[in-house]
């Protein structure tokens, strides 16, 4: 009942920064929790960031802590990513995601999924 687009990928060095957009369409994120996630070739997805329901609460993975922040802007419908000193390690797809979760990092708690976007960073 949410459909998702991610935006703002792309190719950047290491240590260069990139915020990532996710536009929601239908029923408001605000009635979901919201995460991302990012899956790399030949791995499996995994988390990344999320947002609890209610609260609004950001929470994040321990290789992302520091340098990534999440957050939501309930009037434009709109969740980013902002990724700084980023790394080669870094490298994936990108997708942001909403489910009716108030806390998960497992990706099948999540029922609404974007089309993804790759991010890579360059050594």
């Amino acid at each position: 009942q949410v459909q998702l687009v991610e935006s703002g990928g792309g190719l950047v060095q290491a240590g260069d920064s990139l915020r990532l957009s996710c536009a929601a369409s239908g029923r408001s994120f605000s009635r979901y929790a919201m995460g991302w996630f990012r899956q790399a070739p030949g791995k499996e997805r995994e988390f990344v960031a999320g947002v609890t329901w209610p609260g609004g609460s950001p929470y994040y993975a321990d290789s992302v802590k520091g340098r990534f922040t999440i957050s939501r802007d309930i009037a434009k419908n709109t969740m980013y990513l902002q990724m700084n000193s980023l790394k080669p390690e870094d490298t994936a797809v990108y997708y942001c995601a909403a489910g009716g979760h108030s806390y998960s990092r497992n990706v099948n708690s999540y029922d609404y999924w974007g089309q993804g976007i790759q991010v890579t960073v360059s050594s």
